[in-house]
């Protein structure tokens, strides 16, 4: 944590932004310096140019409270613009500072740009990360760990220690090289290897713990593409947090983790004391690549002795098995009213059905991706800054369809207008022979149901949908040959990006925006534009006296 440097300017500036979240709960207060360097990832390789925060590659792991206020300075040390999006945080009444191009103008090189945000009710284990074209795939991410107040019960003893690990695959080209491939119509090749914490050199690292003791792994997908497998050999995992939702506690060997997907378990340390290794492990790919770190115990009885690495498989039905038997803990939720409201999601009426489906195709000879045949185009305007202003002819109301059609790929700013309050059914229907995973920012949904291989939705798979504790989360994966239903309450009023987690894939127009509207225009429904905010495209010359209820 660091804070703001001295001066009257930023006391005001401080001032005005503390005016948007909630004053009655504690602030902390980040500063964030994003710079390149060139990093040696893995030995024997020449460096890579790297984007970090802070000098650090992971960026700092933000330590927050549940109702905690966010003063986050960032200043971008690039030579290109730059945003930082907080993956699985709601923003309740705030989609502004979701940091996403639709939401946000980015920050130039040698600027900085003060986000305000209120944590709300939130716990549990998120990540931050760079949302710019393909600016991901050179770092720039962060942990971001959310802790109860005092006194507030959580379902489980106090771990020993709490471990961190953000995982993902790693692509050894420049990711400006990556990007100019994908603008030229091309798409990129496969990731060169994985990545923990930063580090590529397998049996390089490891974890110190004792034996009898318990101890929290929460762990993070940060790449771009590839899901993968966790395992500590010889050690069951107790899952008891996804995405900031506390689950059934159940028993795994290893648990597979999908792209933008987070979670956490608690490993109790019953073994005979030595080397063991904790192997992360690509999934349903041609080629397996894995990253081991060895998790040492104190006073061991033999000398260098571990067991030795074992191999995920790609066995999908395992993989969807596993899925289905994560499970929302729905007696944990009493202390914290709000995350699970007054209501039962089975008890409320779908007002609106809506089936997603990939797209690609050539567009002016170029690959593109869409979801129901549409591949989004950002406008060069922020959609939030043109809603705010009323500005024309930036993007339309309804440019995406409720249901795939049997026309061609076309390219348009799509944003699809929703009611606030309104609960939709969300059927992801996946025809590749590739896991999908797709992520809503400004949200949480409950996983209802997810199909079998080689299976198509329809209305009688609702039968079998999970309508008494299905999880809640804000990102999930589909199936080849398969789909995924979700159930989402429309409780937060904004500008919200819906994307796949294949970030070439992002990039390349697999991405559209939901507009939740409230017609009142209360602050209680969303707060107004912040005063330190970029302006930016057809909004450079507005102020915000220009505003138009």
């Amino acid at each position: 944590m660091a804070w703001w440097p001295d001066g009257c300017f930023w006391m005001m500036m401080t001032m005005t932004i503390i005016s948007f979240v909630q004053a009655e709960d504690s602030y902390r207060f980040f500063d964030l310096r994003v710079t390149y360097s060139k990093v040696s990832v893995f030995k024997g390789v020449p460096p890579k140019r790297v984007i970090l925060i802070n000098e650090k590659f992971p960026g700092p792991e933000l330590h927050l409270v549940t109702n905690d206020n966010l003063i986050i300075n960032v200043h971008n040390d690039l030579d290109e613009p730059f945003l930082l999006s907080w993956n699985g945080l709601h923003l309740k009444r705030n989609s502004y500072q979701d940091g996403v191009y639709g939401t946000t103008c980015p920050i130039p090189p040698g600027k900085n740009y003060t986000y305000a945000i209120h944590v709300g009710d939130q716990v549990g284990s998120f990540f931050y990360f760079p949302s710019l074209a393909f600016q991901k795939a050179a770092g720039g991410y962060g942990a971001i760990r959310i802790l109860s107040r005092p006194g507030i019960p959580v379902p489980f003893p106090q771990p020993a220690g709490d471990f961190t690990l953000l995982i993902g695959d790693w692509y050894h080209r420049n990711h400006k090289n990556l990007k100019a491939r994908l603008d030229g119509g091309r798409m990129i090749p496969r990731p060169y290897a994985v990545l923990v914490n930063g580090d590529g050199n397998t049996a390089s690292t490891s974890l110190t713990v004792e034996k009898g003791k318990t101890y929290r792994f929460r762990i993070s997908n940060v790449g771009v593409q590839v899901s993968l497998n966790f395992e500590i050999l010889g050690h069951m995992l107790k899952l008891v947090e996804v995405e900031g939702t506390y689950t059934i506690q159940t028993m795994y060997t290893s648990l597979d983790i999908h792209v933008g997907q987070s979670l956490s378990v608690l490993v109790t340390m019953d073994q005979p004391p030595q080397k063991y290794s904790i192997v992360i492990g690509t999934r349903f790919t041609e080629d397996l690549s894995t990253y081991t770190l060895f998790l040492n115990y104190t006073n061991p009885n033999s000398k260098n002795k571990f067991v030795p690495n074992r191999e995920p498989d790609n066995d999908l039905d395992f993989s969807i098995e596993q899925a289905r038997s994560i499970k929302t803990n729905m007696t944990a939720f009493g202390q914290r009213k709000k995350a699970q409201g007054s209501y039962h999601y089975s008890r409320i009426k779908i007002s609106r059905t809506l089936i997603l489906e990939s797209s690609s195709g050539l567009v002016n000879r170029k690959q593109r991706y869409g979801i129901n045949g549409v591949s989004f185009v950002p406008a060069d305007t922020p959609l939030k800054l043109a809603d705010y202003f009323k500005i024309k002819g930036v993007y339309k109301v309804g440019g995406i369809p409720d249901k795939p059609g049997r026309e061609g790929m076309r390219l348009e700013t799509a944003v699809m207008g929703l009611h606030h309050k309104d609960f939709l059914e969300i059927v992801f229907q996946n025809r590749e022979k590739i896991v999908q995973t797709y992520h809503l920012d400004g949200y949480n949904f409950w996983v209802v149901g997810i199909g079998n291989r080689w299976s198509a939705w329809s209305q009688a798979s609702r039968r079998e949908y999970n309508l008494k504790d299905a999880i809640s989360r804000s990102t999930t994966q589909v199936y080849p040959k398969s789909w995924t239903a979700v159930y989402v309450a429309l409780d937060n009023v904004g500008m919200w990006n819906f994307r796949t987690e294949f970030w070439a894939r992002q990039y390349l127009g697999q991405q559209f925006y939901f507009r939740v509207y409230s017609p009142a225009n209360y602050i209680k429904d969303e707060y107004p534009l912040p005063k330190n905010a970029l302006l930016c495209g057809r909004a450079s010359n507005r102020h915000m006296h220009d505003f138009i209820p």
